[in-house]
């Protein structure tokens, strides 16, 4: 949430200090998406916040097409110059937190959801639905998930 936050402010201050042309040196895709994450940072540090279960999901997408963004503008520069993107700010921290996020995207989005969400076992999807087994002999029986003996339902 904090990067997303420190992003906005970024998105913001440059902006601000070179006008709607900040981005000029990048093409007109990249230059519109990095001034539509002066939106979309915000909004993701909300969702995350509110613990909403799509907020991490839409956080991992909005990092993933920044780092997309930031990685094709800088391609050519990295691979003449690799050691000089080695440095605490620019493409380094923004690689850094979007590995970060889409790493912890799948397993946030199930804290959120909780204890009482949907879970898939060996047998099948547990939601309160009936789960389907096959036997040997060819027969088909169904239990509900709380009906530990499978007595059927």
């Amino acid at each position: 949430m904090v990067g997303f936050l420190e992003g906005t402010g970024a998105h913001g201050y440059v902006l601000a200090t070179g006008g709607l042309n900040a981005y000029d040196y990048a093409p007109m895709l990249v230059q519109l998406f990095f001034h539509l994450l002066l939106l979309l940072d915000p909004l993701a540090a909300l969702v995350i916040i509110r613990a909403r279960p799509g907020g991490p999901m839409f956080a991992a997408l909005v990092m993933l097409a920044d780092v997309v963004g930031n990685w094709s503008i800088a391609w050519s520069a990295v691979t003449a110059h690799p050691t000089a993107f080695l440095r605490p700010v620019g493409l380094l921290p923004i690689t850094l937190f979007g590995i970060f996020v889409l790493l912890t995207a799948l397993p946030l989005r199930r804290a959120f959801k909780g204890p009482g969400s949907c879970t898939t076992s060996t047998r099948g999807s547990v939601c309160g639905r009936p789960t389907f087994t096959h036997s040997s002999a060819g027969t088909t029986s169904s239990h509900m998930p709380d009906d530990p003996a499978g007595r059927g339902g």
